[in-house]
């Protein structure tokens, strides 16, 4: 299976004699073993890391695919795993190390961030936060983000965390969507050397149809001047002070929700993935101590925003549950200049490091030689993560950050996941750039078609995972049709449906994983799903807009960027200044209605869109015009063929 292993960059050899995973071949005993024993492999794996109440008496049912469950019967509180079980051995070292935009820092011991957990949890529950209950939280990357997400594990509620680079309307869609009794934000940030907002987006939010919000708890951070609504908005910091360090966690069932995180859906309107506590905590620490090889002396460090899964699995979660050191930055990674990232990795000594391809590609564009002026000789794993990373930027990241000696974890896995699926093992996997190598180990991660037939070598097909695992989506949030249709029915296995991630993927001839990209109606840039419906959603909103189509085009910096194919109403001015202008005020809407993360890049106007006859627009082929491709599909079961042409040739012309 492994031939031209030349062509492989092999484990660094003083790094893999230590590491829990030594080499190739003990991952593959690993992965023989979930593959014999299922059922036992996970079983062994939730005794030996979970620190139960009272143990599980069933590993898995799968009696109502697909709707599993796990460690049945189980219970345990997930902020018990992640502070009360480190304190006889832990409770003075540094948990989390926070370093603030303008150069603040503070550090949390597991002793003190027990402490301000339990504070916090006794305040959620003074404001009649129970189990069951969803918070939503709108927060900048702050240590008390942290604290609130566990303050609610601890006493049962269900957190929602939602990116605080969201626009008011997308926040009010989650928050009814939840039916949050309570929001935390904070009053804002820093970002770029400047303070910015996010009290007024919970205001806006909250100024129609969100009446299942009955408090707002108001984090000071940047001390700017914000209304308040008496009777509904308090000040955290202000109450937390006053209330007991003591707080027994809540008993949960190993299938009792521990979150919400809405993904963007090509249906346009957002999913609220729901993660189980058991299932979600066991995949978070086993993948920290596979993936980055975790141990008691590292200083690790995840540059992702609490807002996305990546926050909640590998800067929260998965560190605290090992008893690690996690590092949060609040800020931009070239503020006040490009070195702010390599001065840290140098000040705190950080040995692995995990990341996003845009922002490493940003840095290499902006200042190839900055790590020079750096010692980065603490690291020993370096990690990727939200979207696929070019072989430029890849071997940039290897030999300028690693000095080629620290392996590059190329890391696959989703929100709906919860943890890391395909990567690369640091001691164990020869890596390949650009490439997320192999399953691990309890993952059947397969490439096959619609019918479950494998695809050859070199052959892109569908990437779909064929058993179920722990930390796998519980469902969308009071839509359980639409978890069947969104995940379960495009693809089968021995005639069952099976999960599929709507990525595309093809084997090399090592059996090695190669990611291709979104096979749906999603965009991914900077690693963020954008759902093409919910942008076009937007559009529609201008006055000019008759209909359009949003696709991917590739970005150098951010790997994919939005192309939008617009068509105007018939009284809409088609000059070119008035073009500039729409397309300003397009971004200024989707501004408003998603965020600022969702920009227009390239715009074209077209007299049409290609449709099928019943309707359905097919984005395939605007993706392969708007990248200036070969076309190749078949355009004759259009409604109208010839509008292809228009748009080619228009296309040129741009």
């Amino acid at each position: 299976m492994y031939q031209n292993d030349t062509q492989l960059i092999k484990p660094n050899k003083e790094f893999a004699k230590k590491a829990r995973i030594k080499n190739i071949c003990e991952y593959y005993e690993l992965y023989e073993e979930a593959s014999e024993n299922f059922e036992n492999f996970w079983g062994k794996m939730a005794l030996e890391k979970i620190d139960w109440f009272s143990p599980f008496s069933r590993v898995l049912n799968g009696d109502n695919p697909p709707f599993y469950k796990w460690f049945e019967g189980g219970t345990l509180n997930v902020s018990y795993q992640c502070l009360d079980r480190h304190m006889k051995t832990r409770r003075n070292k540094a948990a989390i190390v926070f370093e603030g935009e303008m150069g603040d820092y503070e550090v949390y011991t597991y002793r003190r961030l027990f402490h301000e957990v339990c504070k916090a949890a006794n305040l959620l529950k003074r404001f009649d936060v129970k189990k069951g209950d969803r918070v939503v939280l709108y927060m900048p990357m702050i240590p008390e983000s942290a604290i609130l997400m566990l303050a609610c594990a601890r006493i049962g509620a269900i957190h929602s965390v939602v990116f605080g680079g969201f626009s008011p309307e997308a926040l009010r869609d989650r928050i009814i969507d939840a039916g949050a009794k309570l929001v935390i934000t904070a009053d804002g940030a820093f970002r770029r050397g400047k303070p910015y907002m996010l009290k007024p987006a919970v205001d806006k939010a909250l100024s129609e149809g969100c009446e299942c919000v009955e408090k707002v708890l108001v984090v000071i951070r940047n001390n700017e001047p914000i209304n308040y609504v008496k009777g509904r908005d308090y000040v955290y910091n202000e109450l937390v002070k006053n209330e007991s360090y003591k707080c027994e966690p809540e008993i949960m069932d190993s299938e009792d929700l521990l979150f919400l995180l809405y993904t963007s859906g090509s249906t346009g309107k957002p999913k609220g993935v729901m993660h189980a506590s058991a299932g979600y905590i066991l995949w978070a620490q086993m993948t920290m101590e596979w993936v980055f090889d975790i141990k008691d002396y590292d200083n690790y460090w995840c540059s992702a925003d609490i807002g996305w899964i990546t926050g909640h699995t590998y800067v929260v979660y998965g560190p605290l549950a090992c008893g690690a050191t996690t590092i949060m930055y609040e800020g931009t990674p070239t503020y006040p200049n490009s070195g702010r990232w390599w001065r840290m990795i140098e000040e705190y000594q950080v040995s692995k490091f995990y990341t996003s391809p845009t922002a490493i590609r940003m840095l290499y564009a902006d200042a190839p030689d900055e790590p020079k002026n750096y010692d980065l000789g603490t690291l020993e794993v370096l990690g990727t993560v939200g979207e696929p990373i070019n072989p430029s930027a890849w071997s940039w990241f290897y030999e300028e950050i690693g000095n080629s000696k620290c392996a590059i974890v190329d890391t696959w896995w989703q929100t709906e996941t919860g943890g890391h699926m395909i990567t690369p093992l640091p001691g164990a996997t020869p890596l390949k750039p650009s490439c997320a190598t192999l399953p691990l180990p309890g993952i059947f991660a397969e490439i096959i078609d619609e019918e479950g037939n494998k695809k050859s070598i070199g052959e892109d097909g569908l990437l779909c995972i064929t058993k179920p695992w722990p930390s796998m989506i519980r469902g969308i949030w009071k839509d359980e049709e639409r978890y069947k249709e969104s995940y379960f029915s495009q693809a089968k296995k021995d005639g069952k449906p099976v999960y599929f991630s709507g990525d595309g993927a093809f084997y090399d001839e090592r059996g090695y994983i190669t990611i291709t990209g979104r096979t749906d109606d999603v965009v991914n840039v900077a690693g963020h799903r954008i759902g093409t419906a919910e942008v076009e959603s937007a559009l529609a909103k201008h006055k000019d807009v008759a209909e359009s189509a949003v696709v991917s085009v590739l970005d150098s910096i951010k790997g994919e960027s939005l192309f939008a194919f617009v068509v105007l109403n018939s009284n809409a001015s088609c000059d070119l200044g008035s073009e500039l202008e729409t397309l300003k005020e397009l971004n200024d809407i989707l501004r408003a209605e998603i965020g600022p993360i969702a920009k227009i890049e390239q715009i074209l106007y077209t007299p049409g869109l290609p449709k099928t006859r019943s309707g359905k627009i097919m984005r395939r082929i605007l993706r392969t015009i708007a990248r200036k491709e070969e076309l190749k599909q078949d355009i004759s079961t259009l409604e109208d063929s010839a509008i292809v042409a228009s748009i080619i040739k228009l296309a040129n012309e741009q």
